[in-house]
């Protein structure tokens, strides 16, 4: 969030390739500048002429011209996206004009991050314009982070087990998590728990993939399956399901060729899992022998091939692999 709502932030920066937080931050700044032009010309000059393009469709003197003070006042606001495909002299254009902005102008840039058109980002940063960082969130901990964020962000309480209830109903999409969270928001009071989050979106979470494979790597067949048909019927994916099961029996192997009594927060980090996930991990190991797990991994990667096109009927590949998974375990020596 920008910090003065009614003081005009001139230049802002918005920089990563999370693609729903680099919307957030253009849209939040794009309101700041909008409420602070409109209160600089004392809501007769409007909100500012608003200017959205791509930084490589910029031509040398086209910045000074869009942000000019207009004849008829209220200022200007101009978004350029994709910095980093920006030619050299507009790259230098744009550094130029950060260390000396009109004032009634703002401006509003968006890089990707990387390798590509880091020297601007480096020569922003030295003139000191506003940065807001929006680096990919691909961890499982830090999309937990981010629901914990979201609660926060809506001023909402939320317990532990309401993030993970909600992130095993929704998943990683996080424009669908801050919705969700909204949601939760508005239509609850006090704070959220995971029976909350369950009375609005049981269906969903409970016919994720992971519970799919959650079922299955535990041994509980009947469960496993019910989940699959439930899932496919709700039009999940099947090739997110074999993805959940892959990814469930990779961990088994993982956790179980750590050390054993490795703290759980190192061995999250290590394997890319939360805390919480690891505690379970350990618990469906109990079933589990690692030439059974091996097996498994094989089982899933077949019949991930036969989803993607390798084989006749999805559904069957899908329902074959969680009995193989099944079995896998139960022929594992105790």
């Amino acid at each position: 969030m920008l910090a003065c709502m009614g003081s005009l932030v001139p230049f802002t920066l918005v920089v990563g390739e999370e693609e729903f937080l680099v919307d957030r931050a253009v849209r939040e700044a794009l309101a700041q500048a909008r409420e602070a032009l409109a209160e600089l010309s004392g809501g007769g000059g409007g909100d500012g002429d608003l200017n959205d393009m791509e930084a490589s469709a910029l031509t040398q003197g086209e910045l000074t011209a869009l942000t000019s003070p207009s004849l008829f006042g209220g200022g200007s606001v101009v978004i350029l996206r994709n910095a980093q495909n920006a030619a050299k002299e507009i790259a230098a254009e744009l550094v130029k004009y950060a260390k000396s902005s009109v004032p009634d102008a703002a401006v509003i840039l968006t890089h990707a991050g990387g390798v590509k058109g880091k020297a601007l980002v480096t020569d922003l940063a030295k003139a000191k314009v506003h940065q807001v960082d929006c680096p990919k969130v691909t961890r499982a901990g830090d999309r937990a982070d981010f629901v914990r964020n979201e609660f926060r962000r809506v001023r909402r309480r939320a317990d532990p087990d309401a993030v993970r209830a909600l992130l095993d109903a929704i998943g990683g999409d996080l424009r669908e998590l801050a919705s969700a969270v909204d949601q939760l928001a508005s239509d609850t009071d006090g704070q959220i728990d995971a029976a909350v989050v369950a009375r609005y979106y049981r269906g969903r979470a409970e016919a994720t993939g992971f519970s799919v494979a959650d079922h299955a790597v535990e041994g509980r067949l009947n469960e496993a399956l019910e989940q699959l048909r439930w899932a496919l019927a709700t039009g999940t994916a099947p090739v997110l399901i074999t993805s959940a099961l892959a990814t469930g029996v990779r961990l088994l192997g993982r956790v179980g060729g750590a050390p054993r009594g490795a703290n759980a927060n190192a061995l999250a980090a290590e394997v890319g899992a939360p805390p919480w996930k690891i505690d379970r991990i350990r618990q469906q190991l109990r079933g589990w022998h690692p030439d059974g797990v091996a097996k498994a991994l094989q089982a899933v990667a077949q019949a991930d091939s036969q989803v993607k096109g390798g084989g006749v009927s999805p559904e069957y590949a899908l329902e074959r692999v969680i009995r193989q998974i099944v079995a896998y375990r139960a022929a594992s020596p105790r």
